[in-house]
């Protein structure tokens, strides 16, 4: 079971080719949609904010509007001088400094769950959640919008299923068994319709904060963090578990979550719509 061959990604996700950009656009101009996109740009972070909102004006869901929700410990090292394409604001989230980075991958889903509760669901239709330490370099336009969205990991997207880095503990709530899994989602991107994502990082993140009473039941009560379980890849390995229950409607390439690091060599990426830079990890991750 755990070593079936991959499934073909050109029959599932969406592909350069696969897609008729001017159809795409034209059928939903008349929409209006207002797409949310929140990004967290915390401590060093930060130098990374301006890169990312300057490549996404040229490339993010242009023509639509767009509602930037920057997730910050230093609001003033948000750019303020940069002018913004019609339709599109910027509205900043003060948020904790965090004693890890880990901290901020593990309280994300809750941070924008409350957000959505509070005030983005009234702001948008759409919402995307991606990380500030990317850079978009082509199109990702509405054939991206979808009730769940996912994107595939650049790294596995051509392994067996039991080479996932799934969490492989049974005591984790974040717990996939070596048979089961469709593919490896990289949390750097995923979005949707605004209740999808709603039930997606609420169910998240009360899953980061239970232990799980038995393998098919998630317990209600706080973590007692001196018992806890830090899934491997914290909010990543909770929203590979959440997609694993929930199929995404819309899968997205590895074109749309590249990583600067596997450079241009691969034969099936004709083109990279947003990766992620190259960066000394050590360097930019305070208390690692």
């Amino acid at each position: 079971m755990g070593q079936d061959p991959p499934v073909r990604m050109s029959d599932l996700a969406v592909w350069e080719g696969t897609f008729d950009p001017q159809v795409i656009d034209e059928a939903f101009k008349s929409y209006n949609l207002t797409i949310a996109t929140t990004v967290f740009a915390v401590g060093k972070y930060t130098r990374f904010l301006r890169d990312f909102l300057l490549s996404a004006e040229k490339h993010f869901m242009v023509g639509m509007n767009v509602q930037y929700y920057v997730f910050t410990d230093l609001p003033g090292d948000v750019p303020g001088s940069m002018t913004l394409g019609v339709g599109r604001r910027l509205k900043i989230v003060k948020v904790p400094k965090f004693g890890r980075w880990q901290e901020i991958s593990l309280r994300r889903m809750e941070l924008i769950q409350t957000a959505i509760e509070e005030y983005i669901h009234q702001e948008a239709h759409y919402i995307f959640c991606l990380d500030v330490d990317m850079r978009f370099h082509g199109r990702v336009g509405p054939e991206a919008v979808g009730k769940l969205v996912a994107a595939i990991h650049p790294w596995f997207y051509w392994y067996p299923r039991n080479q996932f880095p799934y969490e492989r503990r049974n005591v984790s709530t974040a717990y996939i068994p070596l048979d089961q899994g469709d593919f490896y989602y990289q949390a750097n991107v995923f979005g949707g319709a605004m209740e999808d994502i709603h039930r997606l990082t609420k169910t998240c993140r009360e899953h980061l904060e239970c232990l799980p009473l038995s393998r098919a039941s998630v317990c209600p009560c706080p973590v007692d963090k001196s018992v806890g379980v830090e899934a491997l890849w914290q909010e990543e390995s909770h929203l590979n578990w959440y997609l694993l229950r929930n199929k995404p409607t819309k899968l997205l390439s590895p074109e749309y979550v590249w990583d600067d690091l596997r450079g241009s060599g691969a034969k099936e990426i004709q083109l990279v719509r947003f990766s992620s830079v190259i960066k000394d990890n050590a360097e930019v991750r305070e208390n690692i």
